[in-house]
C-alpha cells in the first residue's frame, strides 16, 4: 500500500509513550515495508524542518533515523499537475497533490478535517484497521 504520512503522524509517533498508538503502528509498517511513503522534495524539507524544531527535543540520532528510513523504504515523486487545490490549511496542498497523483495512494493524517471527504484520506488509526482487517483475510 502507498501512503502519503502527514507531518503531524511522525511527530506524534515519535512523540507516543505507547507502543500500540496507531501511529507507532503506521511507522512500524513503514519500517517493516508493508506499507510505502510516498513523498516530495516539499514535504521531505518540511518532515526535516518540523522534526528538527527544539520544542520537541528529538535528538539528533532519532531525527536521522526516521527521515533516513522514509528515504530508504519510500518513493520520491514530483507532482505533475500545476491543479489549483485549496484547503482549509494551505500547507497541506503538497500532501494532497501526492495524493491525486494515483489512485492507489491514501494520504494518512491526523487533520482529516484539512482535506476533501474521500476514501483515500484517512486516519493512522483507519490505516490499521484496514491492514489489520486485510491481514486477517
Amino acid at each position: 500500500m502507498f501512503v502519503v504520512i502527514d507531518t503531524n503522524i511522525i511527530v506524534t509517533a515519535l512523540l507516543s509513550s505507547k507502543d500500540d498508538s496507531a501511529t507507532v503502528q503506521v511507522m512500524e509498517k513503514v519500517f517493516r515495508q508493508e506499507v510505502t511513503p510516498i513523498y516530495s522534495k516539499e514535504i521531505f524539507a518540511e518532515y526535516t524542518n518540523v522534526l528538527n524544531r527544539p520544542k520537541f527535543h528529538f535528538s539528533k540520532e532519532l531525527v536521522d533515523y526516521m527521515l533516513s528510513a522514509i528515504k530508504q523504504f519510500g518513493i520520491l515523486i514530483e507532482p505533475i499537475g500545476d491543479a489549483m487545490i485549496v484547503l482549509p490549511d494551505m500547507k497541506d496542498v503538497p500532501f494532497y497533490r501526492l495524493v491525486l497523483e494515483s489512485e492507489d495512494v491514501c494520504l494518512i493524517t491526523g487533520n482529516i478535517k484539512h482535506f476533501p471527504q474521500e476514501s483515500r484520506i484517512m486516519t493512522a488509526r483507519q490505516l490499521i484497521d484496514i491492514l489489520n482487517c486485510t491481514d486477517k483475510k
